[in-house]
């Protein structure tokens, strides 16, 4: 018999959401164990920062110029290679619950697998999981979640908010006690809501599979991503009247404008809502008018939602040890990217490479059964990726990694980092709006610096870009690419991308819906 595998991913979660990481808000004692027994990275970062490339770099443990994935909307191609088809050739039962995202959500032809099988309820899953119990934020789209709520509690839907209207003006998409957008006041029972809904299906899976079996389970949280609308029987647990702005929030106007001047021109175009660089943001809203009050309001139900999760998680970790299998299950906790909340002025996500999007959580609890050094504590300060979860679980399932895999196993502390050249990591966004817009960033981080640069499209001319001392600028207000005296290590930053960074094979021109 050999070691068990939960992996965790929550979406559009923070690093700072959890109390392990420095956050002082969220009660997340589940989430801080696993650190407290296992290895945390202090700089994961994805190779997207938006949810279906990101997710198919986890799946097949390739760069987004192989997988093919480079934006929301660019479906996964139905023969590429997934992780969960080498554990499940070797013997592993395998399950997906919760979000996969590998496929567009808006399909009314039911053109793709995962939202065929939500539609009929069929679990038989596809991609090399053996099961698949999908969900997304609410009851929309064609999940088995959505499903489930039409089929036994249809009187909630109206409860979410409708997060696929795009016609929706701003009026509409403001809620809660402060206007803030996507925000709503949700009566649904936390029984049915689809946080606990994720955790009991995936306690469903493992209480019918046998004492003996390997098994390999992705248990993926559809929170805390907008919009929000946590249970309001929860929502006390938080009151955002008694929470301070956070940190990476200038609260002068002038000095936040002047911090979003120095950045490239889009910055200061989304701001003053002249243009949306990531259509899952409302499209009418405008950042500049975000308030104060309005980031305090989204950041308490974040909490909230993150609290949740880690209540479900314990759940979930509960059925496992009574099942007699915690002594050789290893736990992986992440999520696909982060989210501005409130940081430099902004909400949701898009084109901008700064650690509120970047900086993901990332802890790594070895099954106590496995010794030989993998079970002590540490903290990695070198550079990882989401590219290297895949690698991860082909080495704790003592598979050897599939060629096509372009990562390589997580280190275990940072001498390993070092030994096996974890130096730097690579994040990339290619977009093509409806309207035409296209932008095309790369960035590295390495050395603790952060260099991002612009290629041509209909934005930016190729000349702009930024770069940000980590260490004596943590919350990235000063950039750095103009200045004279960082030009050489500006220069090398970007030879040292242009070296490692994996070109993609395609790039199609029509965008697809999420």
């Amino acid at each position: 018999m050999g070691r068990k595998i939960l992996f965790i991913t929550t979406d559009q979660m923070r690093y700072d959401a959890i109390g392990a990481n420095g956050g002082r808000v969220a009660r997340t004692p589940v989430i801080d164990s696993l650190a407290a027994e296992g290895i945390s990275y202090d700089r994961a970062q994805p190779q997207n920062v938006v949810c279906m490339p990101s997710r198919a770099t986890m799946v097949t443990g390739q760069n987004i110029g192989t997988h093919g994935v480079w934006m929301n909307g660019v479906p996964l191609p139905v023969d590429a290679p997934s992780v969960a088809a080498v554990l499940a050739d070797s013997g592993y039962k395998t399950a997906l619950i919760g979000k996969s995202h590998f496929e567009p959500l808006l399909d009314p032809f039911l053109r793709f697998e995962e939202n065929r099988q939500g539609f009929t309820g069929e679990t038989e899953g596809h991609r090399g999981f053996h099961h698949m119990e999908l969900a997304t934020h609410g009851a929309v789209g064609f999940t088995h979640y959505a499903k489930w709520i039409r089929d036994n509690h249809p009187e909630t839907i109206g409860g979410f908010f409708q997060v696929l209207d795009g016609n929706l003006e701003v009026s509409d998409v403001a809620g809660g006690d402060t206007g803030a957008p996507q925000v709503k006041v949700n009566p649904i029972e936390r029984d049915w809501y689809h946080t606990d809904w994720v955790a009991n299906r995936t306690i469903a899976w493992l209480d019918g599979l046998e004492a003996d079996d390997d098994w390999f389970c992705w248990m993926s949280f559809p929170d805390p991503h907008h919009p929000w609308d946590p249970p309001a029987s929860e929502t006390h647990r938080v009151n955002w009247r008694d929470l301070d702005l956070p940190e990476g929030y200038p609260q002068d106007a002038a000095t936040r404008e002047a911090i979003i001047d120095s950045k490239p021109r889009h910055w200061r175009l989304w701001y003053d809502g002249e243009l949306v660089g990531n259509y899952e943001a409302p499209a009418k809203w405008v950042p500049a008018t975000l308030t104060a009050e309005q980031i305090l309001e989204v950041n308490a139900l974040v909490h909230v939602e993150n609290e949740l999760i880690d209540e479900a998680i314990g759940q979930v970790l509960q059925a496992i040890a009574a099942r007699g299998w915690a002594d050789d299950l290893d736990v992986v906790f992440t999520t696909d990217h982060g989210e501005f909340q409130g940081d430099f002025g902004f909400l949701f996500k898009g084109p901008y490479h700064v650690d509120s999007l970047m900086r993901l959580p990332l802890i790594w609890r070895p099954a106590p059964s496995a010794g030989g050094g993998l079970d002590a504590v540490a903290r990695v300060s070198q550079p990882v990726g989401l590219i290297n979860l895949a690698p991860t679980f082909c080495a704790i399932a003592g598979v050897d990694v599939p060629e096509w895999m372009e990562g390589s196993p997580l280190p275990v502390d940072d001498a390993d980092a070092q030994a096996r050249g974890f130096e730097r990591v690579l994040t990339e966004w290619d977009s093509r709006q409806p309207d035409g817009t296209a932008m095309h960033l790369r960035s590295i981080t390495r050395d603790g610096m952060v260099c991002t640069t612009y290629r041509p499209g209909t934005v930016h001319d190729g000349t702009e870009g930024e770069l940000y001392d980590l260490a004596n600028d943590p919350l990235m207000h000063v950039n750095l690419w103009d200045d004279p005296a960082r030009r050489s290590l500006r220069d090398e930053l970007l030879l040292d991308l242009a070296a490692n960074f994996v070109e993609p094979i395609e790039m199609r021109h029509a965008q697809a819906p999420v």
